[in-house]
């Protein structure tokens, strides 16, 4: 028998159940957060890549292809949403936010202020500043960039600055570094989020293993930078900035393949929650079938299996402190030599070959300190790991640096910016060969891993004397413990009076401590015997460097001119001496002094709607005094240029022509070698199309190296690499040795290429 219920307590009961409903759908409705939508662009077209951040908080986005945006608050009441993108002023927007609802803020229009090659610099002088105001000149490259000459590392892409060229050392191997207006690539300071992460052994196989795909931009100060980063700043400094995880997409995979059997993937990845954002990347690339196109019997590229792991954690603090730890792991095998090599043949007398295996691992931290001003602590640690054989010669080394430094900015008035820090850098090297032994008598040899502190401290005063006017002074002293104190003084001057004229006028020195077996790669391989004639003292130079910035745009079109005069003055430079003797390689200190001088002008303009170009051309005159004997510099061509064109078409259908051109430059030949003394003229041309089938999706394909240019005869004998027949009078009339070191250019003519990238905001 059921139990009625009196109709009071049916009704308290209902009451209860339908307040406890309203209760929990109105803590649902407020546990919802504010969706905020809309579309950033230009005057012309959507803005890809643009940053979206709430005002007081750590929650940020980017646009995606199409320029929409999507981004949950939490927050309720007035919120502010800031637009940030290179080469364009910030936009702010005001909205009322309230949980559940979507807020769709419409088009948002940013206006272009500064030239495309990019707004925000912290290289010239550790501040993030507008490239504009920076009184020191820096270059940008940008992702926007990168995408219309698509490279799988960075060694590929940063010929895309004027004046700036990717070496290629060896025929062989392939090994590679960067030359900035004619200097050697030691001479060239190559920094991951502002740390020394690639440097001696790094400098050598570390620049391919560092894929695009992590890059958010790329800074180049041409000159010397001892004053702020101390010794290998002596030529300039190429800052690598990667993505910010906060602001990268969910996901981004770019694949892609050439006709040559080259094949990369690049995969981004990103986690996190309300503390902390994680961006996982990996980069693998391979290529493994054997070309012997000039028929002279060796690859014509090195056979490589690279594969590169990547982890940045950013953790979310008040007030955008800064905070993040990044990591990466490098693994990569590679070979060059006779195409019938294999690896048993390794270090052996039948078939010759080179071979290198490289384990490198890194990490890079930064904390902002919770003090007035800027303070910022910021540490960075390498191993790397080298095992080869080049012939017959083993060559294994390993290598550990440690770099930490604090500096602390802060306006000490309306016009001053002080900047003061500490660095010290802690670096082991240890190999098999004689570079780090020590003899103990006549035949007794000992390890002795050469361990070399540097510590440094640096000051800073940029000083806005008035509105047009700025003067940047500034001073780094370090200590060798070879070399003792190491004075490094910088001046800067920038006169702006208005936004369309700048001049720049700066005058710096820089010094290096020379390791020839870490940073020189000619001495790494067999085919020549080391040299070292004396004690080797430090490289130490002076520069002076004019710039002037023109610029004239509207609505419809832009014009910008960039013109440079440069003149750099060594007091001292170790330069090898291959000419003496064909078996040698020569290291003296210069009798004499150095010169590294030259202009250059580029021009970047945007025209009607989708047109963009950019060009450039540089004069260079470099060249060593010794005992009233003027040298002209190895691999130094007197003129050389880019050029990148752009054309957006309908359907989402883009056209990029990219190349770079090079004059003639003096190469490495011996006494009566029968090739040229001089390369020639000759460019690298590519064109590539893109097409947007959706937000989400593209398609990228073109062809390399359109000219199909490839230099001639690299190789010395390549008949008789280890030197069997050297002494035949009849065969070897000359007593010519093989030889690998003539290499101005890739050895790898016109082949096809596409890609497909797929990101998820």
């Amino acid at each position: 028998m059921g139990v009625v219920l009196p109709q009071d307590v049916i009704d308290m009961w209902r009451a209860l159940i339908i307040s406890l409903l309203c209760s929990s759908a109105l803590q649902a409705l407020v546990a919802q957060p504010c969706v905020v939508i809309g579309v950033v662009r230009d005057a012309n077209s959507p803005l890809p890549g643009v940053n979206v951040a709430l005002i007081g908080s750590m929650n940020g986005s980017s646009t995606d292809a199409q320029g929409r945006f999507k981004l949950a608050i939490a927050q309720t009441g007035p919120q502010v949403i800031r637009f940030s993108f290179l080469g364009y002023g910030t936009v702010e927007r005001t909205f009322m936010s309230e949980p559940g609802q979507t807020f769709d803020l419409g088009t948002i229009t940013l206006t272009r202020n500064a030239t495309e090659l990019g707004e925000v610099v912290v290289s010239g002088t550790l501040s993030a500043v507008s490239r504009d105001a920076s009184p020191i000149p820096v270059e940008v490259i940008t992702p926007m960039l990168f995408r219309r000459n698509p490279e799988p590392s960075l060694i590929g892409s940063i010929g895309m600055v004027n004046g700036v060229r990717p070496q290629i050392n060896c025929s062989v191997c392939n090994t590679g570094d960067i030359h900035i207006n004619g200097m050697e690539g030691p001479y060239t300071m190559v920094l991951i989020d502002g740390m020394p992460i690639v440097s001696s052994l790094g400098t050598v196989y570390g620049l391919s293993g560092i894929p695009t795909s992590l890059i958010e931009r790329v800074e180049v100060v041409k000159g010397p930078g001892s004053a702020l980063y101390g010794s290998e700043a002596m030529g300039g400094i190429i800052n690598v900035i990667t993505k910010d995880p906060v602001l990268a997409p969910r996901l981004a995979l770019d694949l892609s393949g050439t006709t040559w059997s080259e094949y990369n993937a690049d995969l981004g990845i990103k986690l996190g929650n309300d503390r902390f954002s994680d961006l996982i990347g990996v980069n693998v690339f391979s290529y493994g079938d054997p070309r012997d196109d000039n028929g002279d019997g060796f690859t014509d590229l090195t056979l490589q299996q690279r594969v590169s792991v990547f982890n940045k954690l950013a953790l979310r603090r008040p007030g955008r402190k800064p905070a993040s730890l990044a990591t990466r792991y490098l693994t990569e095998d590679r070979w060059g030599g006779q195409m019938n090599w294999t690896p048993e043949f390794a270090g052996g007398d039948s078939i010759y070959g080179e071979s290198i295996s490289t384990h490198r691992w890194e990490a890079i931290g930064q904390y902002q300190l919770n003090v007035p001003g800027t303070a910022m602590v910021q540490f960075s640690a390498i191993g790397h790991h080298q095992r080869s054989f080049y012939g017959l010669t083993p060559y294994n080394a390993d290598q550990a640096v440690y770099f930490g430094q604090i500096y602390w900015n802060r306006k000490l008035g309306p016009r001053s910016n002080f900047l003061a820090g500490l660095a010290y850098r802690y670096s082991i090297y240890d190999d098999n060969t004689p570079a780090t032994e020590v003899r103990n008598g006549p035949e007794a040899t000992t390890n002795a891993p050469e361990i070399r502190p540097l510590p440094g401290l640096f000051l800073q005063e940029d000083w806005m004397l008035t509105e047009a006017h700025e003067l940047l002074m500034g001073y780094r002293l370090d200590h060798d413990q070879d070399h003792g104190l190491v004075h490094s003084p910088r001046l800067a001057y920038k006169w702006a009076p208005s936004g369309r004229w700048t001049l720049r006028v700066s005058f710096g020195s820089g010094f290096r401590v020379v390791n020839l077996f870490t940073e020189e790669h000619a001495a790494l391989t067999g085919s020549r015997i080391v040299v070292v004639a004396e004690d080797l003292l430090p490289e130490r130079s002076w520069n002076g460097t004019l710039n002037l910035v023109r610029k004239w745009s509207n609505e419809k079109r832009f014009i910008g001119l960039d013109a440079s005069l440069f003149h750099t003055w060594f007091s001292n430079r170790i330069i090898p001496d291959y000419a003496t003797d064909p078996d040698l390689i020569i290291y003296t200190n210069l009798s004499g002094y150095g010169v590294a001088q030259g202009a250059a002008l580029q021009l970047e303009t945007r025209w009607g709607k989708g047109f963009k170009a950019l060009a450039g051309v540089t004069w260079m005159n470099v060249y060593t005094v010794e005992l009233g004997v003027q040298q002209e510099q190895l691999f130094a061509p007197q003129w050389q240029g880019t050029f990148t064109l752009s054309q957006e078409l309908p359907h989402r259908f883009t056209v990029d022509l990219t190349g770079q051109w090079y004059g003639p430059m003096l190469l490495p030949v011996v006494p009566n070698d029968p090739r040229p003394e001089y390369s020639p003229w000759y460019a690298l041309v590519n064109v590539q199309a893109r097409h947007r089938f959706s937000d989400r999706f593209e398609v990228y394909g073109g062809v390399r190296n359109l000219l199909d240019f490839v230099p001639q005869d690299p190789l010395l004998r390549p008949f008789d690499p280890f030197d069997r027949t050297v002494n035949d009078p009849v065969g070897n009339p000359y007593g010519h040795s093989f030889d690998a070191s003539y290499m101005y250019a890739p050895l790898q003519g016109v082949r096809g290429f596409m890609g497909i990238r797929v990101t998820l905001e």
